[in-house]
């Protein structure tokens, strides 16, 4: 099994995370912001992921630092549960619509991290979600799970369903690059 079990604890933040990427959509969310839970829990549903994710921080100053975490933890913990990579897809593409939104995920676990991050928001806020924060989530996972992650919001106008497409394309892609489909490193460097 693709596992991890990782903890963070900061000044900041004390973040607890469970991750399987062979699950059987087994969640449990409590980051102390609900459309990040949210969020973490449509991430997960999508890539048939198992996720656990207990997180306290400082939401009396704001969202960020507990935000980033996050990312940076899942991120950890999705790089810890990858192993050697032998097998895998290693490329996964989603086109995810979400009413009048789509957004396209493109995803190489290459061991290489880049982001790109091609969207868009009207309101300050997505519940007690910073908006400014999707950015920020997804580059500290980018950061820590070292893959190359394209995210480009090609049209919407409600910020919860741009967001809600984002993450949903990106379980959805993220699943099919980790999908084991050979017995042999995705590599004609034999080095990911």
């Amino acid at each position: 099994m693709r596992t991890s079990k990782l903890s963070r604890v900061t000044k900041e933040t004390d973040v607890w995370i469970e991750f399987n990427l062979d699950g059987q959509r087994q969640i449990d969310v409590d980051t102390g912001i609900p459309f990040l839970d949210h969020m973490m829990n449509l991430f997960a549903f999508h890539g048939n992921f198992d996720l656990k994710i207990d997180a306290k921080g400082d939401l009396s100053v704001d969202d960020h630092h507990t935000v980033e975490d996050v990312g940076i933890l899942l991120g950890a913990a999705f790089k810890e549960a990858m192993k050697d990579y032998k097998g895998i897809n290693r490329y996964g593409i989603s086109y995810l619509p979400m009413d009048e939104a789509l957004a396209r995920v493109v995803i190489d676990v290459s061991n290489r991290p880049f982001l790109v991050f091609n969207a868009n928001f009207k309101q300050d806020k997505v519940g007690t979600l910073s908006t400014e924060n999707v950015y920020e989530f997804f580059k500290a996972f980018v950061q820590e799970s070292r893959i190359n992650l394209h995210i480009e919001l090609l049209y919407g106008t409600n910020d919860h369903h741009k967001i809600e497409a984002i993450f949903k394309g990106f379980g959805r892609a993220l699943r099919d690059a980790v999908n084991v489909i050979s017995e042999e490193l995705p590599s004609t460097k034999g080095l990911l």
